[in-house]
């Protein structure tokens, strides 16, 4: 092993480029040139008839997914933000509505709250696992709150239990945002399918994707149907339909395309072995770090189970006598593809300065808005420590990870810790 850094004039550990993660194989390219042939692309109507609904692949893959996620209903979307917009509006929403978020999350989790004239509340994160903390949630309730948004990152479930507990105690709606997790499962059930609507990212660079494009799963007939009407201009539906609640059904363009429903069902197969896979990759990266002093890995337990979309780590800075960032940038020299950063959503230059719709303010500065919101730095201070000081993560979906990359990380954060005293 090579034992001088490359920051102290030793040499690079990686130098090769990792293969991007790719799941696109001649299944899909099958499936596509079988659909470019019918000519049928999308057949969705924006009014009332029996293509409201979406062609044959879109249905096909709605059951398809219905029945691996054992839910009644998934509703497919041209985005996981279109989904998140039309189960925040399914779930009866009303401006001026508090509905509490974690601040760590991607910033659609919380525009989608947004764009129903509803006033985000942030809450701060567990730092073992990056997900929402609970009594963080229970401290921001208030008389305004009608809802959680439950935010499962890099792979793992959130404490749901004990979240749809207090949703009970308070009378609040749950929608949960599994973007980053299909296919993890918290006691036998998989994340995203234990509260009133959740769901999953099918964008890019996630464990399976049609290029864009989401699945919103629930068991709630109502919902379903509202999210369906959200999703193709229900406004113009409802009058034939006969539906009498016509709460939030501001219609969109939120529907998904034959072709990319074509290479959906054909990525849904690939799923279970596509998350064995990141989890075979981040156990034998367990197996190589668990002995550096001062570095937490990720928690996975058979209870609540992870699928590694990405692999995050946070220091103890009480046993490592250098930054994050010293580290970070001894990795990063060694070849090391990691990130330090994450955008905490609360900080933002949108909440800060709490300007959205127009230039006065609103929502905030009108009178829907019932109370004060403080979005300051410090209201969520386990993320604000974490992203300042502590945070790492290796990204298991940017690559297709061979035994050998993975051991050549570890490599490289061996070669870091063992000159620790060095880089002091």
């Amino acid at each position: 092993m090579n034992n001088e850094l490359v920051i102290l004039g030793g040499t690079k550990t990686i130098n090769k480029t990792f293969k991007p993660y790719n799941t696109i194989g001649q299944e899909e390219i099958d499936a596509v040139i079988e659909v470019m042939k019918t000519g049928v692309l999308s057949k969705f109507l924006g009014c009332w008839d029996s293509d409201f609904y979406g062609g044959p692949k879109v249905q096909e893959f709605e059951r398809k997914c219905e029945a691996l996620f054992n839910v009644k209903h998934a509703i497919s979307v041209n985005s996981w933000t279109s989904g998140l917009i039309a189960a925040v509006g399914a779930v009866g929403i009303e401006p001026g509505d508090e509905v509490i978020v974690s601040t760590w999350t991607m910033t659609a989790s919380v525009t989608a709250i947004l764009n129903w004239n509803a006033i985000p509340v942030f809450a701060d994160i567990e730092k073992d696992t990056f997900n929402i903390d609970v009594k963080s949630i229970e401290k921001n309730i208030t008389q305004y709150t009608k809802a959680i948004m439950v935010v499962d990152m890099f792979g793992r479930s959130s404490d749901i239990e004990s979240i749809m507990k207090i949703a009970e105690k308070y009378n609040l709606k749950v929608i949960t945002d599994s973007a980053q997790s299909p296919g993890a499962v918290y006691k036998n059930r998989y994340a995203g399918t234990y509260g009133d609507v959740g769901g999953y990212s099918l964008n890019y660079h996630k464990h399976i994707h049609t290029g864009e494009g989401g699945i919103i799963v629930t068991n709630d007939d109502d919902l379903a149907e509202r999210m369906r009407l959200i999703r193709n201009h229900g406004e113009a539906v409802v009058g034939d339909k006969g539906e009498e609640n016509i709460n939030n059904i501001i219609g969109y363009n939120f529907r998904m395309g034959e072709i990319e429903a074509a290479i959906g069902i054909e990525q849904l197969k690939k799923l279970p072995s596509l998350v064995m896979q990141r989890q075979l990759i981040a156990k034998r990266l367990d197996e190589g770090l668990k002995d550096l002093i001062g570095l937490n890995l990720p928690l996975s337990t058979e209870e609540s189970t992870n699928v590694y979309y990405a692999y995050g780590m946070s220091l103890d800075l009480d046993l490592i006598p250098v930054s994050r960032d010293t580290i970070h940038s001894a990795l990063v020299a060694e070849g090391v593809s990691i990130s330090k950063a994450f955008q905490l959503i609360h900080l933002l230059p949108l909440y800060q300065k709490k300007i959205a719709y127009g230039g006065k303010g609103f929502p905030w500065s009108s009178d829907i808005c019932k109370r004060k919101i403080n979005y300051d730095k410090g209201i969520c201070p386990v993320a604000e420590k974490m992203q300042d000081t502590s945070y790492l993560a290796l990204g298991l979906c940017s690559f297709d990870w061979s035994e050998e990359d993975v051991d050549l990380v570890v490599e490289s954060f061996k070669k870091v810790w063992n000159n620790m005293e060095k880089l002091k």
